[in-house]
């Protein structure tokens, strides 16, 4: 499968309003986003899972192919209502929805009744996610009770396009993480490092998941952070400078890693965004062609090139 890009709105420290603040200005760039290459964009506001939701809803509304990677948390909604509204989001966007699960901490009343530690939450979002691919698959009302929800006569009538298999996305780097990433992520968002470091976090996925007999179903994303000279916060990723064909040949010795999306950050306003579709998105994906055409792309094959800048940013 073709490698994939992802639209990631930047959180700039100096940024005078959010991205999806007016909606007229952000639907101007989201005709660019879709027009420049980009397959996905992520869905993550500081307003929190509900608006979310809303500004999700509404990239969908205005795009005609673009996926929304909507990103969301165990804890803030009960399972059946967030169950119910995804599939709604999904079903009215004709399937466009993904859902990209991340980790937060628990809120005052849990913390009062047991100890809060990063194996509790990821124990939290486990359960949560079961219960989802439940309440979107079953045909009938069933009652759950787990260490974290309690469910009666739980149901889903209307599903979305996809049902349980809607496009779960996770990241991680720890034992606790990888386990319930291997056991429900479809696509694992790594975490910025070398080639080297990123290649031994595969491995690690890969074995996480071939414990549930998922190792062949998983897809990587790798954050990128195209160097614009602005202060990006929020976010971590493979930084890249230089210009788009020196940016392009970077991404490739990743792609060699088998990876299949990068996740753009730093690119936000109309003239980034049209030049990143224009030339390094369109260079990459040439260069791949070019390469596979000639049987000469496989996993390993490209390592860095002297004199490329491509470091990982903390």
């Amino acid at each position: 499968m073709p490698i994939e890009f992802t639209h990631v709105p930047g959180k700039s420290a100096d940024a005078a309003v959010p991205f999806f603040y007016d909606f007229a200005e952000t639907a101007t760039k989201l005709g660019l986003i879709e027009d420049g290459g980009f397959q996905k964009i992520v869905v993550d506001d500081p307003a929190g899972l509900l608006t979310n939701m809303d500004l999700g809803a509404q990239v969908l509304n205005r795009t005609a192919s673009l996926e929304v990677v909507l990103t969301h948390w165990a804890g803030v909604i009960e399972p059946t209502v967030a169950a119910r509204q995804l599939a709604s989001i999904d079903r009215e966007s004709g399937g466009r929805l993904a859902l990209r699960m991340i980790s937060e901490p628990l809120n005052d009343d849990d913390a009062e009744t047991r100890p809060v530690g990063h194996g509790v939450i990821w124990q939290r979002i486990d359960e949560y996610l079961v219960l989802l691919k439940r309440l979107w698959s079953n045909d009938r009302p069933f009652d759950h009770e787990g260490a974290f929800y309690s469910i009666k006569g739980g149901y889903v009538p209307r599903k979305g396009p996809h049902g349980a298999d809607l496009v779960i996305r996770m990241g991680g780097q720890s034992g606790t993480a990888l386990k319930v990433a291997g056991r429900h992520a479809d696509v694992f968002e790594l975490a910025p490092g070398s080639i080297d470091e990123v290649r031994q976090l595969m491995e690690r996925v890969r074995g996480a998941a071939a414990e549930h007999g998922r190792a062949g179903k998983l897809r990587f994303a790798l954050p990128v952070r195209i160097h614009q000279g602005a202060s990006i916060a929020g976010y971590k990723a493979v930084d890249l400078s230089g210009p788009p064909a020196q940016a392009a040949l970077s991404l490739l010795a990743y792609a060699g890693l088998g990876i299949d999306e990068f996740m753009i950050i730093g690119v936000d306003t109309p003239r980034e965004i049209a030049t990143v579709g224009r030339e390094t998105i369109a260079l990459l994906r040439n260069s791949l062609a070019r390469r596979e055409d000639h049987d000469a792309f496989r996993p390993g094959a490209y390592a860095p090139r002297a004199g490329l800048e491509t470091r990982a940013a903390g």
